[in-house]
């Protein structure tokens, strides 16, 4: 009997069997390593929104609050106590002609500066005050020459803020160039003598003759999208959950 073309008849049973599909450790790992921060930044925007709602509720306070004298308060300061967005008033003389510094800000999409000038106060620890005295716009030119002779006294009502942090995007300060609220070292460009770690940002004019200056104390609209951002987290990471289980089943049909 002849075998040529002859093939081997295989039964069923006696295939290969299919190669099952393994878990994947790698993306596991990987998987709760994403989870573990989505889930964390969800909770970090949770975090920052209890944080805003208090200072939105601290600011709307502010409106109705009565200007306390800022010597108390300085001294509060200087015993540990938390000033920021605490309204004070205070008498500045020759506040109007004083030598001013000019910090780049932006108002409503005009670019422009803030001018800050000392403003000498008499404390148990600081004998000077940083006032943020208001928004120029780059279009206007003029300035008041700086004029120590003039000493007329002029009253400042408004808010304390501690100096600024900025962030990996914010220019450095520099001689000349400023960028960050930096109560020590604009009164060392000042010659301000121990001036205080906060800066009094002025709601009442101190050049009430001189439109081009416009008080600007808090920023006009204060965002609050932190729930927003938070669901945003959240979201993504119950969506990358569901990639995963899915991925899982699918590993697991014959």
């Amino acid at each position: 009997m002849t075998t040529e073309g002859w093939e081997p008849q295989i039964e069923p049973s006696d295939r290969p069997a299919r190669p099952v599909a393994r878990f994947s450790v790698g993306l596991t790992v990987a998987t709760a390593i994403a989870m573990a921060i989505l889930v964390g930044l969800g909770v970090w925007q949770l975090q920052r929104l209890k944080w805003k709602e208090g200072l939105l509720a601290h600011i709307a306070a502010l409106q109705s609050a009565k200007a306390q004298p800022i010597e108390p308060v300085l001294d509060a300061l200087a015993n540990g106590h938390d000033v920021d967005f605490t309204r004070v008033k205070v008498t500045c003389r020759g506040l109007a002609r004083a030598p001013s510094l000019e910090l780049y800000s932006i108002r409503d999409g005009q670019a422009g500066a803030r001018l800050i000038s000392s403003c000498p106060v008499l404390t148990g620890f600081y004998r000077s005050v940083l006032v943020d005295r208001g928004f120029v716009a780059d279009t206007v030119t003029y300035r008041p020459l700086p004029d120590a002779t003039l000493q007329d006294p002029v009253e400042v009502v408004g808010i304390l803020r501690v100096s600024e942090r900025g962030n990996f995007m914010t220019p450095k300060n520099r001689p000349g160039r400023w960028f960050l609220h930096d109560a020590p070292a604009m009164g060392k460009a000042l010659d301000a003598p121990v001036p205080a770690p906060v800066f009094l940002m002025a709601e009442t004019a101190t050049n009430p003759d001189w439109k081009g200056l416009v008080v600007a104390p808090l920023p006009i609209d204060i965002p609050n999208n932190h729930f927003d951002y938070a669901l945003t987290w959240f979201g993504l990471a119950a969506s990358l959950a569901c990639v995963y289980v899915a991925d899982l089943f699918r590993r697991r049909k014959p």
